[in-house]
């Protein structure tokens, strides 16, 4: 392999991905938001605030560099040339722009397709009703997207997941939307509990799941992690989930959780981090769906298992 100069190569790691398609191949570029953008290519690789994932295949990265290595299988050498012959000088260094204020999508006057999506998904209608007549889920004015809204511990909206409804499986936040407070459910205050899952619809599907096994789903407390949380290479060093510890700090009598998170390699090793990294004085229980890669997975199971039941009566 040729040598590369280490400053001739950290020159050529400057280049983000953004910068490299809107030069080279723009008409690659799809814009999805404000701030995020896909390939035409690669329908599942999202590109926003200076870094990109190709969500399908669990692969990502910084530079466009990275991107011609993992995406596009070049060798080094041939993606240090394909990136030179941009001809920056100096290498572009990404200025992400300045954050806007948080603020909810405008809403749409009905939220037929939410409702629609998720009863298809297998939710509940009184448990997608409460929702809507809390200000938890809606539906948006622009994209109709649906809308998944966290509060703070006054009441006052600063989180809002955005998951498209369509078949491209869009999913996003809002701008400056704090993870801190991200979707949840809590009926019991007094309760020592909490169940913690990776996505809204996961939460509202072990929900589901309670109220068709005869039992009351309003007196559980649901948190969702608004995403898959990713430890460090060495879990002792990874920080803890921010949407997990503002909850506790905000509900300080709970010690019980109940993490949900998916059958998949992602979900396995962030339960297990979260065990290892949560303080001594929490007990902590790792209950996975017991059916498919996540708690969706499981409800629609049990319904189908349910409906074969109920024919062959």
């Amino acid at each position: 392999m040729p040598y590369i100069e280490p400053e001739r190569l950290e020159q050529i790691r400057e280049i983000d991905l953004l910068t490299y398609l809107q030069t080279c191949e723009p008409h690659e570029l799809v814009r999805l938001s404000s701030n995020v953008y896909t390939t035409r290519e690669h329908d599942s690789l999202k590109i926003s605030n200076g870094k990109w994932c190709w969500w399908s295949r669990g692969i990502g990265g910084r530079s466009a560099l990275d991107f011609l290595i993992k995406i596009r299988g070049k060798e080094l050498p041939e993606a240090v040339e394909v990136l030179e012959r941009m001809s920056f000088v100096p290498a572009p260094v990404y200025m992400p722009p300045p954050p806007k204020p948080f603020a909810l999508p405008k809403p749409y006057r009905y939220a037929t397709h939410v409702v629609s999506y998720l009863m298809g998904r297998g939710i509940d209608n009184e448990i997608i009703d409460y929702c809507i007549s809390t200000g938890r889920l809606y539906e948006s004015a622009e994209y109709h997207n649906a809308v998944f809204v966290g509060f703070d511990e006054t009441g006052k909206p600063r989180y809002a997941a955005l998951r498209g409804l369509s078949d491209q499986r869009f999913f996003g936040e809002t701008d400056s939307s704090d993870k801190r407070y991200s979707f949840s459910m809590t009926f019991n205050p007094d309760s020592g509990g909490v169940h913690v899952f990776e996505c809204a619809i996961d939460l509202l599907s072990y929900a589901t799941l309670l109220k068709m096994q005869g039992k009351d789903w309003r007196q559980e407390n649901y948190l969702s992690l608004s995403g898959i949380y990713k430890p460090k290479q060495n879990i002792q060093d990874s920080t803890r989930p921010a949407a997990l510890m503002q909850y506790l700090k905000d509900h300080p009598q709970v010690h019980d959780i109940a993490l949900h998170l998916d059958n998949d390699v992602a979900g396995r090793l962030a339960t297990k981090t979260i065990i290892v990294v949560l303080p001594p004085d929490y007990t902590v229980t790792d209950e996975p769906p017991e059916y498919g890669k996540d708690v969706n997975d499981c409800l629609k199971h049990s319904k189908r298992n349910r409906q074969h039941s109920s024919m062959e009566r």
